[in-house]
């Protein structure tokens, strides 16, 4: 028990002129790439989570902008806020309510009513 704990300890297992130590070396480079692998994976992961965030803050951002700017073109497009506008350039609404006008087109004689 002594002598295997202590040849593992020394690495023996490595060093040992038999095939098992090439097998054993390609083995720890096969787990070696594959932790570098793994970490960088975790990495990129961790890259596009904290892009996700930072656009989904930029959406909240944009969206509250968006909701600002519509009321504050709802606001100008009142008619109060038209006239008041139009006051300060000396131009009064009208006392006289619009009437709406209506055009009668004539019904075009084509060449077949022509001939009944």
């Amino acid at each position: 028990m002594k002598h295997g704990v202590y040849s593992i300890l020394k690495a023996r297992y490595l060093i040992n002129e038999d095939a098992n130590a090439a097998k054993n070396w390609r083995f720890i480079v096969f787990l070696i790439l594959l932790a570098i692998l793994m970490i960088a994976n975790t990495q990129r992961y961790e890259q596009k989570v904290f892009k996700i965030i930072a656009l989904t803050s930029e959406v909240k951002e944009l969206r509250s902008e968006f909701v600002d700017r519509r009321s504050e073109l709802m606001k100008l497009k009142m008619e109060s806020t038209v006239s008041a506008q139009m006051e300060a350039k000396e131009i009064f609404p009208s006392s006289v309510p619009p009437t709406k006008i209506k055009v009668k087109k004539e019904e075009e004689k084509g060449f077949f009513s022509k001939l009944w």
